[in-house]
């Protein structure tokens, strides 16, 4: 009853509407409140049913658990245009500073896992991506003329888990995944001469995408003080965004990237962990967010295979987490992690709509024990703000700069039955 429950939830998530994030390129930079407060580090150390997000493999030790939890973030977005407008057939942008109107989203994460034998466990984590999500007022023309502008990347996973111990401290993890996305795009119809298909390229309201993939691991103990975890998810193959099979390279696809994870956990000092881990994140590999806008926009429609992206390199983040058990009943924790942003500075004209470009994140968290059976968790975290400065391809002598800083908290409840 309670694994047809914890389904159940699962399948009614994705009918709640996912806030966008943007932290590691599009990837948050963790997904339940335990791994967020430790910078997203976790690998080799699993605390929580949300487990799976990271390492499927975790879900062997977290025991008999429900989780649950919301996220406030506040992602703060601008750009600056300076430089003069050129006449035709230059496209110049309005010259200024403008910012993204949505600042505040809440995002969910559930879990649940619970224990089938002695070595076997099954569980369902559900959890959420996001990042490409901008909304730029429609003064001045908009940022491309096309009136208020702007794009909006919302994703939801489902994993269920199945996990088993197969020796004493050492497991294997592996997890079927389940992708929904959905997408909008508006205020880039002056692009329409660009593009494959004008009549879906921009203002064709949501459109949405299911998907599917998987995600294998190992955790386990090296030593009496050292844990490791690696993990791998594949390239999650999505349905196309047929409204905006004119905007997007290889006619609406939008593929979620694989992504690669490994780590340690050191206990070495009495009542503390300390964990490293690295994440890596193939972003190159889908054409429609690693196609470079130059020059594949003069040489390609938008939509066709080779049509511009937004140029995003593949990321690599390292997540550094300390934890100390200060009492039974009191656990604190902090972290610190840096991957070099993905947008160089030939693609800032499309990434106007996508300023993914946040390198350090700064993290904090707690949870507190009240019974046997419940603890609560909380974590702040702050990036500080970041720019990239790059010319505007379309018009010679403008410089684009992209800005953001990001704030968020999140609290959680555990329950272990």
């Amino acid at each position: 009853m309670k694994i047809r429950l914890a389904l159940g939830v699962a399948a009614l998530t994705t009918l709640f509407p996912v806030a966008a994030l943007a932290t590691n390129g599009y990837f948050s930079h963790g997904y339940s409140t335990i791994s967020k407060g430790l910078a997203g580090a976790g690998t080799a150390l699993s605390q929580d049913s949300i487990a799976a997000a990271t390492n499927p493999a975790g879900m062997a030790f977290v025991g008999n658990r429900i989780d649950g939890g919301l996220e406030v973030f506040s992602p703060r977005r601008e750009y600056t245009v300076t430089g003069p407008m050129s006449p035709p057939p230059a496209f110049p942008l309005q010259q200024g500073t403008y910012t993204s109107s949505r600042n505040g989203f809440v995002i969910p994460h559930l879990g649940f896992n619970r224990e089938l034998s002695e070595t076997t466990r099954f569980g369902v984590s559900v959890f959420a991506n996001g990042g490409m999500n901008t909304d730029f007022p429609g003064g001045n023309g908009g940022p491309f003329y096309g009136g208020r502008t702007g794009v909006n990347v919302e994703q939801l996973f489902i994993a269920p888990t199945w996990s088993w111990e197969f020796s004493d401290n050492q497991a294997f993890g592996i997890s079927p995944v389940i992708a929904y996305q959905r997408f909008e795009a508006k205020g880039l119809q002056n692009f329409a001469p660009f593009s494959s298909d004008a009549s879906a390229l921009s203002n064709n309201g949501t459109d949405d995408a299911w998907g599917y993939g998987y995600q294998i691991g190992w955790q386990g103990e090296i030593t009496d003080t050292l844990r490791g975890g690696v993990s791998w998810r594949n390239i999650l193959e999505m349905n196309e965004f047929d409204k905006y099979r004119g905007l997007f390279a290889q006619q609406g696809d939008f593929d979620i990237p694989q992504m690669f994870n490994a780590g340690i956990a050191w206990s070495g000092i009495e009542d503390h962990w300390i964990l490293l881990d690295i994440q890596h994140i193939r972003y190159s590999e889908i054409n429609s967010v690693g196609n470079p806008l130059v020059p594949n926009l003069q040489t390609a429609r938008l939509g066709d295979d080779n049509g511009a992206g937004f140029g995003w390199d593949d990321m690599t983040i390292v997540k550094l987490g300390w934890q100390w058990q200060q009492t039974p009943t009191q656990a604190w924790r902090a972290g610190v992690s840096y991957g070099e942003n993905p947008i160089s500075d030939e693609d800032v004209l499309f990434n106007i709509l996508a300023p993914g470009v946040q390198e350090w994140h700064v993290t904090g968290g707690l949870t507190h024990t009240f019974t046997e059976n419940l603890d609560v968790s909380g974590m702040a975290f702050y990036s500080p703000a970041k720019k990239v400065s790059g010319p505007n391809p379309l018009a010679a002598n403008q410089t684009i700069d992209l800005e953001m800083y990001q704030l968020g908290a999140s609290v959680s409840i555990g329950w272990k039955y």
